[in-house]
């Protein structure tokens, strides 16, 4: 199994780690603590040496961070992990509703003026400390005080390195690099320093084993104007393709890293949203001329070539096959609850990544899979271990949220189902969920419109009657690298334009607390639009997921003619493309799950 239930962190060892670190701030002369969920590489995901706030909170979620003062430890998540938050971390810590509540605000409330915040310069980001200017606290550089007082850190992770195939990438590393030096020269600028593993890995035609879920490598790299890469990497992890990496690509050790941008000339790029406040400290020591701009790999990045493209299209139908071998195993699991048998979350956890194994192409998950049953579905990032672990009721829902990491491929996947008889406040919660994601699905727009354009197609149908969710409605996805990606969102805090070859999630959502949660989810890819009407320049989604969707939960009354007749559509190209690929009763289960409706 790649998913373990073990529970790794625990709310009753927070007293005392907080206790041990207030003291290193006391001999420090600080008044606060920073303590983000953030890595050097500024990563959503960290390796178990990196996960500082969840050592000291308790707190496992993959995005938020703590300020430490003296007498108060405030927890800053965002609607995601609300739910979660309160359940993990214990009274020495205060949830705080982000962003709601604002850092800058809380600290001034509790900190006189003068007051000494430390922070580790490698874990926040340029762009984060230029905010933290202008107020009457001081904001100070300093060693993390967490590694300080945490006694069995981990090591830092040294996973083996590997060469993703050209074929799959669509394009080679040293044209990457050729095309993003030109751009440098266009624009006047010396060098750039990536800092982000998923760009390094994109740019490189590399995968690694750093982090568990996400086949990056963690290192930093300085991409000169004349195309040549100085790459700042553990040797060890490199040595089964040190030979491999084309002229022009030199490999350093981390250490060398500072010594390195010190003997830059300027003007060098800098992305001041990711790349840590050190490297622009080391840089502006060394008299460097720093240029800020985004991170040249991001975009090109996001628009995934043909081949990328045409390679997740298998790895999607590859995974849609899988998951309705799980859906198939799971109607009759749910029967076996309904006839008063045991099924837990675990039990489908453990069963999904089972079929997801039998493909003897799954490299990984892609992310924790969620399973919440009943109650425990409204837990947005729920992840289920031997404490919280519940076995499903007759007439309550299950959220499963899950995914894969193939090579040729990264998968993101929720499908919401019934165990039993739905209740008829269900279907109509589901169907207003279901009629979000098919006005994604259906979506044009002009070329340059933004997530944020298109964000409000998918609450309507839950605003019209009062409700919404708390999270966006979708993320970019990575081909074999993060199941999160950026810039690309669906999101009303996103101002990127879309553009062909992204690729997205499309997953609205409904979570009633104590009661059930909803979400139902497909990946899908930007593509030019047919034209039509007075031929305008549109752009449109190509639907990369093909798995059914629980009929039982659908309240046909509500539809439209138009939904009712896309999702009979979408059925049938999920029956076209995964028939070939099942056979025997999990045919049979997938000829009456896309029935029309």
């Amino acid at each position: 199994m790649f998913q373990s239930f073990e529970v790794t962190a625990a709310p009753q060892t927070g007293v005392a780690r907080l206790a041990t670190l207030r003291r290193a701030m006391a001999a420090a002369g600080l008044d606060g603590f920073l303590v983000p969920r953030a890595d050097a590489h500024q990563g959503e995901y960290v390796a178990d040496r990196d996960a500082r706030l969840a050592w000291l909170t308790g707190f496992t979620g993959s995005a938020g961070f703590c300020a430490v003062l003296a007498d108060q430890a405030g927890v800053f998540v965002d609607g995601r992990y609300r739910l979660q938050v309160r359940a993990q971390v214990g009274d020495a810590f205060t949830p705080l509703n982000w962003p709601e509540v604002k850092l800058l605000a809380w600290l001034e409330q509790h900190l006189p003026a003068g007051a000494r915040v430390g922070f580790d310069p490698w874990l926040h980001t340029v762009a984060e400390v230029e905010g933290w200017q202008g107020t009457a606290l001081a904001f100070q550089p300093c060693a993390n005080l967490v590694d300080a007082v945490w006694p069995d850190q981990p090591a830092a992770p040294c996973g083996a390195v590997e060469q993703y195939p050209e074929a799959l990438a669509g394009r080679s590393a040293a044209d990457k690099r050729a095309d993003l030096a030109g751009m440098l020269r266009a624009v006047g600028q010396r060098a750039c320093v990536i800092t982000l593993p998923d760009s390094l890995c994109w740019l490189l035609n590399l995968r690694g084993r750093d982090i568990a879920r996400n086949p990056v490598v963690q290192g930093f790299a300085v991409l000169h104007d004349d195309g040549r890469v100085d790459l700042f990497a553990d040797p060890v992890k490199m040595q089964c393709i040190a030979g491999q990496l084309g002229e022009g690509v030199h490999l350093a050790a981390p250490g060398q890293f500072l010594t390195t941008l010190a003997t830059l000339r300027g003007p060098v790029r800098l992305d001041r949203e990711s790349a840590p406040f050190a490297v622009a400290e080391a840089l502006r020591a060394a008299a460097v001329e720093v240029t800020f701009g985004a991170d040249p790999c991001i975009l090109p990045k996001a628009c995934k070539s043909e081949a990328e493209i045409t390679a997740t299209r298998a790895a999607h139908l590859r995974d849609g096959a899988a998951m309705c071998g799980f859906l198939h195993w799971l109607e009759q699991a749910c029967a076996r609850v309904v006839a008063g048998d045991k099924v837990s979350e675990i039990d489908v956890v453990r069963a999904l990544e089972g079929f997801r194994r039998d493909t003897n192409q799954l490299r990984d998950i892609s992310f924790e899979t969620i399973a919440g049953a009943g109650p425990n579905g409204a837990i947005v990032h729920y992840r289920v271990n031997e404490q919280t672990n519940r076995d499903l009721g007759p007439g309550e829902l299950l959220l499963v949220d899950s995914g894969g990491q193939y090579l040729d491929g990264t998968t993101d996947i929720t499908r919401t189902v019934a165990v039993g008889e739905p209740g008829t406040d269900e279907r109509a919660c589901f169907t207003r969920v279901l009629q979000g994601m098919i006005a994604i699905s259906r979506a044009r727009w002009p070329r340059g419109c933004s997530g944020r354009d298109l964000d409000a197609l998918a609450r309507y149908p839950l605003w019209a009657v009062g409700m919404d969710y708390d999270h966006g409605t979708g993320h970019g996805v990575g081909v074999y690298l993060s199941v999160h990606e950026g810039p690309q969102r669906i999101s009303r805090a996103s101002e990127v334009a879309l553009r062909p070859g992204m690729i997205l999630s499309n997953e609205p959502g409904y979570y009633r607390e104590g009661a059930f949660g909803i979400r139902i989810e497909n990946l899908v890819v930007v593509r030019e639009a047919d034209s039509i009407g007075d031929g305008r320049d549109q752009l449109a989604f190509e639907t990369l997921t093909f798995v059914p969707i629980d009929r039982r939960l659908i309240d046909t009354a509500l539809l439209s003619p138009d939904e009712r007749a896309w999702i009979d559509s979408y059925h049938g190209a999920v029956a076209a493309r995964i028939a070939p690929l099942v056979s025997g009763p999990v045919a049979e289960w997938l000829s009456r799950a896309t029935a029309p409706l």
